[in-house]
């Protein structure tokens, strides 16, 4: 019997009774591989800017990108919960064109809850969609989308104060609805204190052992980005290296004449390649 699909409920229901396993994806293909690997939520994250597309942050991400990227993903994906991104401007204008953004992907992506960044401000856009029928995933902490803000890609709560705000607003997102909220970049005793004080699963990046769960940018985790290596990240293997050396021996060999070998070339049935080389000579082909 089919595996069910996991749903925003059944990872709430999750809260204290086991860990979450929480990777990132962008197309067909990553999808695919974090959905066989048994990931439990699948995050289509508006790091594909970084990623994917070359960007230097996530702020040039759009929703075309987020909706095209998770149309792919979601034909992947069959067991996890897949979540996508809202990305930068997509909800933080205004109520009705949060609802109305994170409808579309919904509607046309095939994502079945949403993701969004910030605290205790956004509680109005997220009851907002959770009246509309979406499920909304919280963000706190390291906001990637208010970088020119915070002066960067900066740890948060690391002072007393910082640490009580990420606090309350934890209680605001979880009070709004979230059925979960991603703690990045935070200090390991705040995001414990946040995951023992919130009713809903806590997913760390950057924030310590505590959390009810853990997320890591998929192309982290294989070494596809050597460029980009954040102090938490653990890589688990470095594909970007036999990548290139195997991509490196094609064109080699492709110059050296070594590709195609005969194991890779098609040949005509004798007969027809007769029946073609005498058409050739007569001028009947």
């Amino acid at each position: 019997m089919p595996q069910k699909q996991l749903t925003a409920p059944d990872i709430l229901a999750a809260k204290g009774q086991r860990r979450l396993a929480v990777l990132t994806a962008y197309d067909y293909p990553t999808g695919l591989l974090a959905d066989e690997a048994g990931a439990d939520v699948i995050l289509v994250g508006d790091s594909l800017g970084m990623v994917c597309l070359g960007l230097p942050d996530t702020l040039g991400v759009t929703m075309a990108d987020m909706l095209h990227h998770t149309k792919a993903a979601a034909r992947a994906v069959k067991k996890a919960l897949l979540v996508a991104d809202m990305p930068f401007l997509s909800y933080q204008t205004g109520i009705e064109t949060a609802v109305a953004n994170a409808g579309r992907f919904i509607q046309e992506s095939g994502a079945r809850a949403v993701k969004v960044e910030g605290g205790a401000e956004f509680a109005p856009h997220i009851r907002a969609m959770l009246s509309a029928g979406i499920p909304v995933m919280g963000h706190l902490g390291l906001t990637p989308q208010q970088m020119a803000r915070l002066g960067g890609f900066k740890a948060q709560g690391k002072t007393a104060r910082a640490a009580q705000k990420l606090l309350e607003d934890a209680r605001a997102l979880a009070e709004a609805g979230c059925f979960s909220l991603v703690l990045e970049a935070v200090p390991a005793e705040v995001a414990a204190r946040i995951t023992a004080e919130v009713e809903i699963p806590t997913i760390g990046i950057g924030a310590g052992p505590d959390c009810d769960g853990q997320v890591l940018v998929f192309h982290d985790i294989l070494g596809l980005c050597p460029g980009l290596r954040p102090s938490f990240v653990k890589r688990y293997a470095d594909l970007w290296t036999p990548a290139r050396e195997a991509l490196s021996a094609y064109c080699a060999e492709v110059r050296g004449g070594a590709f195609p070998a005969e194991a890779q070339t098609r040949r005509m049935d004798p007969e027809e390649l007769k029946e073609f080389t005498r058409g050739r000579e007569y001028g009947d082909a």
